[in-house]
């Protein structure tokens, strides 16, 4: 879904007012970032019983209590090594935010956390025919996830590999997939490359066969109002009349998408499109 249908499924955004905001408008990718910020601060301050109690042992699974690992571990990240949370935190911060445009907050969230769980057992799989003892945390594999689907959603736009050489975003999630490879097939460095490649997978699956995850989330509408009324509003001829422009000037700005493509919009009519979901997601509330 997403700005390709009238039905407005992308949810918080930024302000239209500049600076730092501290109310509900944040983007569910800042909040992810923050979050996962505030766990890695508690590790520093708990030491490594935190990191022990939930990062994903290879051998969790003898403990099937411990399946909560399987979730955990994509929030932690080396206490001893900054640039871990630093470079995933970025990497999340420039695709994810136009990801869940695309797909929403609520499908945004699920992909995610899913992504985390599926890297996390292909991780394991991986390491079944292995004899050492490993344990792997950081949500480079949701990452990974999330960036193969900007990939495959935006292929041809151009991005700086390495911050320096520009090139199409296809061409960068086949370079990053080719190192996976080899890194899952060398063993002999720290990073955990099947798990990238399970994210990898998992993007390429949700992409391809359309899914939506959120569909088999509990929608909330069978929990019980009581007490509660119809609410009445009023509406003033002026506010109609001020509605059906805003809804002109979004028609054209979708329309302008169907014949020359996202790229083509302006700043301003990215922000058109942005405050037109908000104001569309507390109508549906």
């Amino acid at each position: 879904m997403g700005i390709y249908d009238r039905d407005y499924n992308r949810d918080d955004s930024y302000n239209d007012a500049p600076g730092i905001h501290l109310g509900d408008q944040w983007m569910l990718t800042t909040k992810l970032i923050i979050f996962t910020c505030i766990i890695y601060f508690l590790q520093l301050v708990l030491g490594k019983w935190m990191t022990e109690s939930f990062a994903l042992g290879d051998d969790w699974y003898r403990r099937p209590w411990q399946v909560y690992q399987l979730l955990t571990y994509g929030f932690l990240h080396s206490p001893d090594d900054l640039w871990h949370i630093l470079l995933n935190m970025f990497i999340l911060w420039m695709f994810g935010r136009e990801v869940e445009l695309k797909y929403g907050r609520r499908e945004f969230l699920t992909f995610y956390l899913c992504a985390i769980v599926v890297a996390g057992l292909v991780w394991t799989l991986a390491e079944l025919p292995t004899e050492r003892s490993a344990v792997v945390l950081g949500a480079s594999g949701g990452i990974s996830a999330v960036l193969i689907l900007y990939a495959l959603n935006f292929p041809h736009r151009t991005v700086l590999f390495m911050m320096v050489i520009p090139m199409p975003m296809w061409v960068v999630a086949c370079i990053l997939i080719g190192l996976d490879l080899m890194g899952s097939m060398d063993r002999s460095g720290t990073i955990a490359c099947t798990a990238h490649l399970g994210g990898a997978i998992f993007a390429f699956v949700y992409f391809r066969w359309g899914l939506r995850l959120e569909r088999w989330l509990p929608s909330g509408s069978w929990r019980p109002r009581l007490g509660r009324r119809a609410k009445l509003r009023v509406h003033d001829p002026d506010t109609l009349g001020q509605e059906e422009e805003k809804e002109d000037r979004v028609d054209d700005i979708l329309r302008k998408i169907r014949e020359h493509g996202q790229d083509s919009l302006t700043w301003r009519e990215r922000r058109i499109l942005e405050k037109a979901s908000r104001e569309y997601q507390k109508k549906r509330k």
